[in-house]
């Protein structure tokens, strides 16, 4: 049994110790926002933060998330600078198929948490490792800038 704090509400998971991050949050807490993309922590889909870093989930073993706080896409909503993301990313209307979103916004607030003032480069750099098959980018880096506050490079 391992016990997690998943969204700030503690969840005893019995779970393989290897078991990847991603399935214990999708197929026994039952929070599926993070989604499956890759399996090799390659595309981002499935990120997630642990104590406020980003990190793909689908490598991620259950082991390594104990003790440490978990935040799925779920709880953005109630995070100051997730929800200012989420709400850039809806003016922006970045979304087309939706897919790869929740990993895009897990990632783009973990990075303004660290970078509040960022600019195109430092967008490049940290969402680099996130792919969006439907070529959103641009519409993404408009809504971080956004979300930051940076209406004049939006």
């Amino acid at each position: 049994m391992i016990t997690l704090t998943i969204n700030d509400q503690q969840h005893e998971l019995d779970v393989p110790e290897q078991m990847p991050l991603l399935w214990a949050l999708r197929d026994v807490a039952n929070l599926t926002g993070t989604k499956f993309g890759c399996g090799m922590g390659l595309c981002g889909a499935c990120t997630v933060h642990l104590d406020g870093a980003a990190v793909r989930s689908c490598v991620t073993p259950v082991a390594a998330a104990a003790g440490k706080r978990v935040t799925t896409i779920e709880a953005m909503a109630t995070d100051a600078v997730g929800s200012k993301v989420q709400e850039a990313w809806l003016d922006v209307g970045v979304a087309q198929c939706g897919y790869c979103q929740a990993g895009q916004i897990m990632s783009a607030t973990a990075f303004l948490k660290d970078n509040a003032n960022p600019s195109d480069d430092d967008i490049a750099s940290a969402m680099g490792g996130n792919i969006c098959r439907c070529g959103t980018y641009n519409r993404i880096r408009t809504a971080i800038h956004r979300a930051a506050g940076q209406e004049e490079q939006a």
